[in-house]
């Protein structure tokens, strides 16, 4: 199924391209610029099963991207930059870069890029993760289906089995069993993960401590004015699914623990998963009480205006691996796309 919507919203976007409409809407949908949201930076490995492919890039695709937004005029800014320009109002388009998550590929891969053309970037840290505490649940998942020829789980107190013996049910599996837990609790969520990892040898903690910064990593990152570390929780959970005690703790915690290792408190903060059930204006408002200057989402637009008014429910704009064409790279910095899915509404902060 999700195969399926991947080929449909790519012909969906050809078609918008290869029509010239998105040069037409482009004047009304680009706004003041825009934020990319990137994971993994890393070269290409090909594997028949890979949901998470979604969340990697190749160097070579993003060094492309890199000239695509200079060589079309825009500025890549750090997103107090971006902030200083939606509040004045004026100024060239711009473009943010941001990295979730502190992969260690990001500083193999990913800021030699930015550094050589002494460009800015924010790498947002889920604080439990470089702590070696941290549970990247959707890559053991992965890795889980990976393995198995089939999944046994408790569902509703029922026997849930899904085959996993080939590559279109393990897609299947992966998916289903996907959505499923992310419409659970974060707690049950990480505990029925935690389960499938003991029953199949996956082993999460040294997957994280394989795949992810630790301190003196994000350290040498840290220590570039060109580099901006923002919060991104503790223990990268859906905030709107937290009690407000727990949320506030999470995200406070978050930024704490980034100043005792680093020296300075993060301004900005990204919210986990960033979707509208994972992010609403109830967090939107923490983040402002907690003295974050920005927040960012994963709710597709560009920046405009009026989203000086919302400095912590910016959206933001995925560089997906499904999509390494600089074809739909063009289609984004117009905000065609994106005009039309939010039919030309320019902020959502609900």
């Amino acid at each position: 199924m999700a195969g399926v919507k991947t080929k449909l919203m790519k012909a969906a976007m050809s078609g918008l391209y290869h029509s010239g409409a998105h040069r037409l809407l482009a004047p009304y949908a680009q706004g003041m610029g825009m934020i990319f949201t990137l994971h993994h930076v890393r070269p290409e490995v090909e594997k028949p099963f890979a949901p998470n492919r979604i969340l990697e890039v190749t160097p070579e695709f993003l060094d492309a991207v890199l000239d695509q937004v200079q060589e079309a005029g825009l500025d890549v800014v750090s997103l107090d930059e971006a902030m200083q320009r939606l509040r004045e109002g004026e100024g060239k388009r711009f473009v943010s870069f941001t990295f979730d998550d502190g992969y260690r590929d990001n500083l193999q891969y990913a800021y030699p890029l930015f550094k050589r053309r002494a460009l800015p970037l924010t790498l947002y840290v889920p604080t439990d993760y470089p702590d070696g505490r941290g549970e990247l649940w959707w890559l053991a998942l992965e890795e889980i289906v990976r393995r198995a020829e089939g999944i046994e789980l408790c569902r509703n107190g029922e026997l849930w089995m899904l085959p996993a013996g080939t590559t279109p049910e393990k897609e299947r599996a992966f998916e289903e069993i996907y959505w499923w837990l992310r419409a659970l609790d974060e707690a049950t969520q990480r505990r029925v993960v935690r389960a499938l990892a003991d029953c199949h040898d996956v082993d999460m903690e040294a997957m994280t401590k394989d795949l992810i910064m630790n301190w003196d990593e994000i350290r040498i990152m840290a220590a570039d004015p060109l580099v901006t570390i923002g919060a991104h929780t503790r223990g990268h959970y859906a905030i709107a699914k937290l009690s407000p005690e727990k949320a506030r703790e999470e995200m406070g915690a978050s930024a704490d623990r980034i100043e005792r290792e680093l020296g300075l408190r993060p301004a900005h903060f990204s919210f986990p998963y960033g979707d509208a059930g994972s992010a609403n204006a109830r967090d939107f408002a923490i983040a402002r009480e907690l003295g974050f200057k920005t927040a960012v989402t994963t709710r597709k637009g560009m920046l405009f205006p009026a989203h000086r008014r919302y400095p912590t429910a910016l959206p933001r704009v995925s560089l997906n691996g499904e999509y390494q064409s600089l074809t739909y790279t063009a289609l984004y910095l117009s905000g065609a796309p994106f005009a039309l899915v939010n039919r030309f509404q320019q902020v959502s902060a609900a």
